[in-house]
C-alpha cells in the first residue's frame, strides 16, 4: 500500500475497427457487469447494526466466475454514448439534439489544436474558457492591455477560436503563488479556503467559508488582503458553507462497515486499471479499505485491496475481484454499458468542459467545468491539497459518489473525490484526473484489451500497460 504516486504518461488515442474487435465485445458482455460507475461497494465482512437501526442483511452468497460469464450488459457504441450526453447538453442549454452533438464534437475534437495554441500563449497564458452563451466559442485569456476580441483560427465543426487580452496575471504566476503562499493564505482566514486559477480574470480564486470574510462579509477588504500576501490579485467567493470528501455514507442498498464505525457505508466504482499483469477496480481512497461487489441479484464479491493512495494529489484506491476485466463502465443507465475508448489528460482540460458522472448517491448527471487548478479547502489530501483538482459545478453528487468516474462518451476524466455544498446542495464536486494514477498502473481501455483478448474471447492478464 502506498501513499505517493506518480502522474502518468498517457496519450489520447483513437480506436479504429480491427479483427479483435469482436473478442473485446465478448469479452465485455462476459464481465461487464463487475464494474462500472454504479457498482455497489460496501464493506467487508458483515454488518454489525446498532439496536433498532435496522435489520442485518441477508447472508451474503458469494460468487464464482461461472456466475459472471452468465451476466451479460449491452455495451452502447460510442456514438450512442455521445448521443446520451447530447442530450443533458442540449436540456441544459436549450439548442436543438443535433446542435448538442455538433458542440460535443467539436470540444473533443479541438484539443490537440488548442493545446498547440495555448502553448504558443505560454509567456501571456491565463487559461482557457470554453463558452456557450451566446455564442460557442473557445477563448484564449492572456495578460496584456485590454482589447476587442480577435478570431485567431477556427476549431473542428466550424467553431472559432478567440484571443481575449486583459487578465491580471498568467496562469504560472498564480500556481506559483499558491504554491508558495498557500499557508499564509490559509492561516489568513478563520477556516481553511480553498483556491484556483480563475482563467477567465486572471486572479487567485480563494473560496472562503460565509461567514469568513473582513467587516461585514466585506469581498474587497478581503480580497486586497489576500492580494498583498499573495503577491498575485485575488478574487473572494463564498461558494459553500463546508466542504467534505463524497465518502461512505448510510443508507443505501448495500452496506459495511469500517472499524470502528457500525454505521452503513457506500461508495461508487470507478475505471477498470491495469498494471500490465492484471486488471482491476479503482475508487476513492477515503472509502473503507474492504469492500465487496454487489451485483444486482443480490450476488456479492469480495474485492481484495491492492494499495491506496490518498495524499496530497492523488485520492485513489485499487481492488482485485479475481477476475480479469474488461473496460466497460455504466453511464447514463444501469441497464447498459459503456466501453473505455481513450481519456483526457488534465492539462488538456478547459474551464467550460462539459463532463459528465455518474454515482451510487445520485446517479447520472453532466454539467460544466468551473476550475481546471483547484485546491479543495481544509485538510481533505492527508494535509493542504495542491491546485491539481478539477472542479464542476453542481447541483447534483452526494456522499456515496466517492470513486465514481467522470466521463464524456467512451472518455474518461477523472474519479469523483469530494464537494462544496450549501444548505445540502452539491455547488460543485471535484475530482482526480485518471493522470494521476499510482505508479506502475494506468487506464484499461478498448485498444489494450482487445490486443490482450484471447482466441475464444476472454479477457485475459497481459504484459502491456495503458500508456
Amino acid at each position: 500500500m502506498g501513499t505517493r504516486g506518480a502522474r502518468n504518461s498517457l496519450s489520447d488515442v483513437h480506436i479504429q475497427q480491427t479483427p479483435t474487435k469482436a473478442g473485446f465485445v465478448r469479452a465485455v458482455s462476459r464481465f461487464a457487469i463487475l464494474f462500472g460507475i454504479i457498482v455497489f461497494l460496501v464493506a467487508w465482512p458483515g454488518f454489525t447494526s446498532r439496536a433498532g437501526a435496522q435489520s442485518p442483511p441477508a447472508p451474503a452468497v458469494e460468487s464464482s466466475p461461472e456466475h459472471f460469464e452468465s451476466t451479460t450488459a449491452p455495451v452502447e457504441t460510442s456514438s450512442e454514448a455521445m448521443v446520451a450526453d447530447a442530450a443533458e447538453y442540449a436540456r441544459m442549454f436549450n439548442v436543438p439534439l443535433s446542435e448538442a452533438l455538433r458542440r460535443l464534437e467539436a470540444q473533443e475534437a479541438s484539443v490537440p489544436l488548442i493545446d498547440r495554441l495555448a502553448d504558443g500563449y505560454r509567456d501571456r497564458l491565463a487559461g482557457i474558457v470554453i463558452e456557450h452563451r451566446p455564442t460557442f466559442q473557445i477563448v484564449i485569456v492572456v495578460t496584456g492591455e485590454a482589447a476587442p476580441d480577435t478570431q485567431v483560427s477556427l476549431a473542428p465543426f466550424g467553431v472559432p477560436i478567440i484571443l481575449r487580452s486583459g487578465a491580471l496575471a498568467t496562469r504560472a504566476a498564480i500556481l506559483a503563488a499558491i504554491e508558495a503562499h498557500q499557508a499564509d493564505l490559509r492561516a489568513a482566514l478563520p477556516s481553511p479556503p480553498g483556491m484556483g486559477v480563475d482563467p477567465q480574470s486572471g486572479r487567485l480564486l480563494v473560496v472562503a467559508r460565509s461567514g469568513a470574510l473582513d467587516g461585514d462579509d466585506d469581498r474587497t477588504a478581503t480580497s486586497e488582503r489576500l492580494g498583498a500576501i499573495a503577491g498575485v490579485p485575488v478574487e473572494v467567493r463564498t461558494w459553500g458553507d463546508f466542504d467534505t470528501d463524497l465518502s461512505v455514507e448510510g443508507g443505501g442498498r448495500l452496506v459495511g462497515r469500517q472499524a470502528p464505525e457500525t454505521r452503513q457505508f457506500l461508495c461508487t466504482a470507478g475505471f477498470v486499471v491495469t498494471d500490465g499483469t492484471q486488471t482491476a477496480l479503482s475508487t476513492a481512497a477515503h472509502c473503507p479499505d474492504q469492500l465487496s461487489f454487489i451485483a444486482p441479484d443480490g450476488t456479492q464479491t469480495p474485492l481484495t485491496m491492492i494499495g491506496a493512495w490518498g495524499a496530497r494529489y492523488q485520492d485513489v484506491q485499487i481492488h482485485s475481484a479475481g477476475l480479469s476485466l474488461a473496460p466497460v463502465f455504466h453511464a447514463d443507465t444501469a441497464a447498459r454499458t459503456r466501453p473505455l475508448i481513450t481519456w483526457r489528460n488534465r492539462s488538456s482540460m478547459r474551464a467550460g468542459d462539459f463532463v459528465c458522472h455518474r454515482g451510487e448517491r445520485t446517479g447520472y448527471s453532466c454539467a460544466l467545468v468551473q476550475l481546471v487548478d483547484y485546491a479543495p479547502p481544509g485538510d481533505l489530501c492527508a494535509g493542504p491539497c495542491p491546485a491539481t483538482w478539477v472542479a464542476v459545478t453542481g447541483p447534483k453528487c452526494g456522499g456515496g459518489d466517492s470513486g465514481g468516474p467522470v466521463f464524456l462518451g467512451t472518455v474518461a476524466f477523472g474519479l469523483v473525490k469530494g464537494d462544496s455544498a450549501t444548505n445540502g446542495i452539491c455547488r460543485l464536486y471535484y475530482y482526480m484526473s485518471t493522470d494521476y494514477l499510482p505508479e506502475g498502473w494506468s487506464l484499461l481501455h478498448a485498444a489494450l484489451a482487445a490486443a490482450r483478448a484471447s482466441v475464444d474471447g476472454r479477457a485475459v492478464p497481459g504484459t502491456g500497460t495503458a500508456r
